[in-house]
């Protein structure tokens, strides 16, 4: 039986464009308009700043656990700014740059990170409405970008969908199912996949004995990209190139970056169990921030002068954003509000189960009163 070859690319680009040193390919260099390379030089300083002090809060008891971000402004930057506001935004838990510059703001996030739902509430200005909550299950919210993706193109829009997942999400069945989905229905969807080198204590080389996770998009039948995500200008290039495709009706890219959580997986967990500190330490020396910082400079679009005073400037605007988010938070937090929006009408069991929580609540109240 005469057999037929099957012309199928079987490699993948990497790209960089700006090297550990600050320095630039020419070639490949994106041109970015001043005021939105120094706005992302802010967010990215904003976002380790806020993001340590962050840190700081849990260690103190200020706030419950939360997911570091710090050595992944990149990866999340570059992808966010080749966007427009209305787009939208997907992300898994560890996006909180990428919020930031989409305009939610501080407050929200620390409230949010009491476990107040209050911190997450769009209607308040924190944030566009296209911009998704958190989600903390593994691999499921790419789903749900893929159904907002079809909508869009039921709905004939030039709107698109970005998704964000670490590499550990690569090895659940729903990041299979929602890239057949996209690649099917050439759907409108940019799927982010920041390789952080570390799915909480498992290594990358034991996800897949692929030599790229970009190169999974292969199977699916649309472009896949390795990028070196912490270097911002080749993540914004790789991701320009990916929304124009899907406004174009040409459907999804999976975009890999290729970077590093430098801080614990999330408060809770001790990376010292399971990598060196001199693996921390190599990565250290690829820091986004510091690269980009160097690049801006040698453009003389920065000094170190500026970079002290955004610094301090920063510094200020995160005491407030504590200050205000503490503030609000002894105001909200009413137990009884979990009934609220269960049901039209509560069953007799959790009318009885409200009403013996308002009492305990009342006598609470009463004792505190006395004491």
């Amino acid at each position: 039986m005469p057999r037929k070859t099957l012309e199928i690319p079987l490699s993948v680009e990497h790209l960089s464009i700006l090297d550990e040193k600050g320095k630039v390919d020419k070639n490949l260099e994106p041109k970015i308009p001043k005021d939105r390379l120094l706005r992302l030089h802010r967010m990215m300083k904003q976002g380790r700043a806020f993001d340590q002090r962050m840190l700081s809060l849990q260690r103190q008891g200020r706030i419950g656990t939360f997911p570091p971000v710090s050595g992944q402004e990149a990866s999340q930057l570059g992808i966010v700014a080749a966007m427009d506001p209305e787009d939208w935004m997907v992300p898994a838990f560890r996006e909180m740059t990428a919020e930031l510059w989409r305009g939610r703001s501080m407050e929200s996030i620390l409230i949010s990170a009491n476990g107040f739902n209050e911190g997450a509430d769009a209607e308040d200005g924190e944030g566009p409405a296209t911009d998704f909550p958190v989600s903390v299950p593994v691999g499921s919210q790419m789903l749900h970008a893929v159904g907002i993706a079809w909508g869009i193109q039921y709905r004939k829009s030039d709107r698109v969908v970005a998704t964000f997942f670490g590499d550990g999400a690569t090895s659940e069945g729903d990041f299979h199912e929602a890239m057949n989905f996209a690649g099917v229905w050439r759907l409108p969807v940019l799927f982010v996949c920041q390789n952080n080198q570390w799915a909480i204590s498992i290594p990358r080389k034991d996800q897949t004995r692929s030599e790229t996770l970009a190169q999974k998009a292969i199977a699916y039948g649309f472009p896949g990209i390795q990028v070196d995500g912490n270097d911002v200008l080749a993540v914004y290039a790789a991701a320009v190139e990916a929304v124009d495709r899907a406004r174009k009706g040409e459907g999804p890219t999976l975009i890999e970056c290729v970077t590093y959580r430098m801080s614990v997986h999330t408060t809770a967990d001790d990376p010292k169990r399971y990598r060196t500190d001199e693996e921390v330490d190599a990565w250290k020396k690829k820091d986004p921030v510091e690269r980009f910082e160097k690049y801006l400079l040698s453009k003389k679009h920065l000094t170190k002068k500026k970079i002290a005073s955004l610094e301090e400037d920063i510094e200020g605007e995160i005491k407030e954003a504590v200050k205000r988010a503490e503030e609000k938070m002894g105001t909200i937090g009413d137990p009884l509000e979990m009934f609220d929006h269960l049901y039209a009408e509560l069953s007799p069991r959790l009318k009885q189960q409200r009403d013996a929580l308002e009492r305990e609540l009342s006598e609470l109240q009463e004792d505190s009163n006395h004491g």
